[in-house]
């Protein structure tokens, strides 16, 4: 599919996958807050809940409608990742930053030695696959960008992983395996296209109060006051937002394929 509609568009514009709640929202809000068009995307949502549309409202103003485009559509789905594509060309005419957010737990946690093989393939096409080849296409349409627009277009891809990449959690394997391989997915990614200077990053949240971690609040307080988190609290949506914005303002120029951890200090070592 290559479609690449280029129109005057003023704005940079992001694509947020997984967005319509949670970490994506925050990443969403935060930078429409930089004035930049945002694609709003969410696998069962049909509508936006007024309150999100209120929000993108008091950002954006009276022109508003004219700055945000949320499409339902499940990544994991080659004709629904082509939609978003389309859809997004059709309104913004580019893209300049990709957030690969959308991603889900397993239905059930279950031991290692009782996976089932639907689970394992439903995690891995929503958190691995559906990524992947939405950064496939992606990144083709930046290259052709790029080569229009020169020097002025500066295109990044922000990967949102876990630190379960290398955190074990045998209850939820499948979960793990597919974060893992987004960490690989992030260095093949910034490799190849370190040639076009379109930059790839991981971020890796760690514990963060989100609808994904309700169901287990209690679990995560009882190991947070036993001291699992050196910061000793819970990270929150916004603290993963702030660490995409200053990637997507050029904060971080003289890098690629890095992973930065937002997890307060869950990945350290102590003796």
């Amino acid at each position: 599919m290559k479609i690449y509609i280029m129109k005057s568009v003023q704005f940079k514009v992001a694509l947020i996958t997984g967005s319509t709640h949670g970490i994506g929202k925050a990443i969403a809000l935060k930078l429409a807050k930089e004035d930049i068009n945002t694609v709003i995307n969410g696998a069962k949502t049909i509508t936006l809940e007024k309150e999100y549309i209120n929000q993108l409202k008091s950002i954006y103003k009276d022109d508003f409608k004219n700055r945000y485009l949320f499409v339902q559509a499940d990544i994991s789905n080659k004709d629904d990742r082509e939609k978003l594509i389309k859809l997004t060309d059709q309104k913004f005419g580019r893209i300049d930053v990709l957030v690969n957010n959308a991603g889900v737990a397993p239905l059930d946690r279950k031991d290692i030695l009782e996976t089932t093989e639907q689970s394992y393939e439903r995690v891995m096409k929503i958190n691995l696959q559906g990524p992947f080849f939405l950064t496939q296409e992606v990144a083709n349409w930046m290259i052709e960008l790029q080569k229009m627009m020169g020097k002025e277009y500066n295109p990044v891809i922000i990967n949102i992983g876990s630190v379960s990449s290398f955190a074990v959690s045998s209850n939820r394997a499948e979960y793990c395996i597919s974060k893992a391989g987004m960490s690989m997915m992030t260095k093949l990614y910034a490799n190849r296209l370190s040639m076009f200077t379109i930059p790839v990053f991981e971020i890796q949240p760690g514990i963060i109060f989100t609808p994904m971690t309700e169901h287990v609040k209690d679990k995560y307080d009882k190991m947070i006051e036993m001291g699992i988190i050196p910061m000793n609290r819970w990270g929150f949506p916004n603290d993963v937002a702030e660490v995409v914005l200053s990637i997507v303002k050029g904060g971080i120029p003289y890098s690629t394929g890095d992973t930065i951890r937002v997890d307060g200090g869950f990945h350290l070592h102590k003796l």
